[in-house]
């Protein structure tokens, strides 16, 4: 997952109320309920989502008395919280995908057990913050080094999908119901090509976004893309269905169904194409509609879908977590317990136009598609976890822009993909 989207009173009876409501276990050996602590969003303060949350931690302290020390450092969050972990300077509290937290301090063990922030109770709801967050969501994430499953506390989900305009007249006339298989996809394809619209957008440098086609594939021929690519052997990519799943990708690209000239462009170019009306689909992550909202038409509707055949949506969360050292860490379990009440979710939803964690949180009108497939009873993670590792980056990513560009047929993907595999496991030998 990328976490990079171009893409979160008064004192008194309420403060009573609210320190009631976040009496309840937590686990660590914090200060009390009074004290403040400190956190590092990965948002700046002028996104949406930075917006959001900034209002909701004067809120916070305005009800609860708790002050709390908020920077707003983006994506520098990043590369500013190993140092900080280890020189043990760390904030109380900092937020992140979920695949950045896992990479930087998880797997390492250095993120705090947040278990027993799910038996906290959310204030005036009478639940507990697990009975109003979907454990899919964490059940979807790696353990961390000591085996612990709750290491990170979501608020925000988005997944990748086809987007599209769902009130494009030439989209209607050649979709009027979602294609079944991937054969009836194609011949939707077909039938905007013989409109001369192209099927496809793609931002052709871009391994992320394009990759998530053969990613699907392969999870609708019932193939990990984890598995496949952690085979030291490499034996993996003999599947007969890893050749298929690559064959139908290869129909895109060999029917000309993908957008002319998109293997020399520059991002975020061909996004612009598409939501000027010039192309019909668009994979990407749901933060597209945010990031295109002001590009589109006023007659735009989005609407998104799943390749067919796929058994799961896959789900790229951001969330909460604890420094293991956290010096105020019980003062941070109290705030996630507040912050997830479905009042404060509603506000972040509706102001940073996004997808939350709490199912009863009404998607934003553009995301309703994204909100039927994430209501699954289970969710997987874009390339099965692997996205963004060295055997992603260093195995899969160039030579899949090499067939993606048309520069390899699906035979010679696979195999070499499968050679490359095979020496990368071995130099880690």
């Amino acid at each position: 997952m990328t976490t990079t989207p171009r893409r979160l009173a008064a004192v008194g009876t309420a403060a009573v109320i609210a320190a009631a409501g976040l009496s309840a276990c937590s686990s660590s050996s914090g200060s009390g309920s009074k004290d403040g602590f400190t956190y590092w969003s990965m948002w700046t303060a002028q996104e949406p989502q930075g917006q959001a949350i900034k209002k909701l931690f004067d809120q916070y302290t305005a009800e609860t008395g708790v002050k709390v020390d908020v920077q707003f450092l983006g994506r520098d969050v990043n590369t500013r919280i190993v140092p900080a972990i280890t020189a043990n300077k760390a904030p109380d509290l900092w937020d992140q995908g979920s695949d950045v937290i896992y990479g930087s301090a998880a797997s390492t063990g250095q993120a705090l057990d947040l278990t027993p922030v799910l038996s906290m109770q959310v204030p005036g709801e009478g639940k507990t913050v697990g009975e109003i967050i979907p454990a899919k969501y964490n059940q979807a994430l790696p353990k961390d080094s000591n085996g612990v499953q709750n290491w990170v506390i979501p608020y925000i989900v988005s997944s990748a999908e086809f987007f599209y305009n769902a009130a494009d007249p030439d989209i209607k006339a050649a979709m009027p119901t979602p294609p079944a298989t991937w054969a009836d996809f194609i011949k939707v394809c077909d039938a905007l090509k013989a409109k001369s619209k192209p099927c496809l957008a793609s931002e052709g440098e871009d391994d992320w976004t394009n990759g998530l086609i053969f990613d699907y594939r392969l999870n609708a021929a019932g193939v990990n893309f984890a598995d496949l690519t952690n085979d030291k052997t490499g034996a993996a990519w003999d599947n007969p269905a890893v050749l298929k799943a690559a064959q139908e990708t290869d129909q895109l690209i060999a029917g000309h169904y993908v957008v002319p000239g998109y293997d020399a462009t520059k991002t975020p170019a061909q996004e612009t194409a598409w939501a000027s009306g010039k192309d019909a689909f668009f994979m990407n992550g749901s933060w597209v509609t945010s990031e295109t909202g002001k590009e589109v038409a006023s007659t735009w509707k989005y609407g998104a879908m799943l390749p067919p055949g796929v058994t799961a949506p896959d789900s790229m969360t951001f969330g909460f977590t604890i420094p293991k050292k956290a010096k105020h860490a019980d003062a941070a379990e109290k705030f996630i317990a507040w912050f997830v009440q479905q009042k404060n979710m509603a506000a972040l939803a509706s102001t940073a136009d996004t997808l939350t964690t709490r199912t009863d949180v009404p998607a934003p009108a553009d995301l309703t598609d994204v909100q039927k497939a994430l209501d699954s009873s289970a969710v997987r993670l874009t390339f099965d976890g692997q996205s963004g590792d060295d055997v992603y980056t260093k195995v899969f990513a160039q030579n899949f822009l090499d067939f993606w560009h048309g520069k390899l047929a699906p035979e010679q993907f696979v195999a070499k993909v499968k050679a490359t595999q095979v020496s990368y496991w071995k130099s880690q030998s």
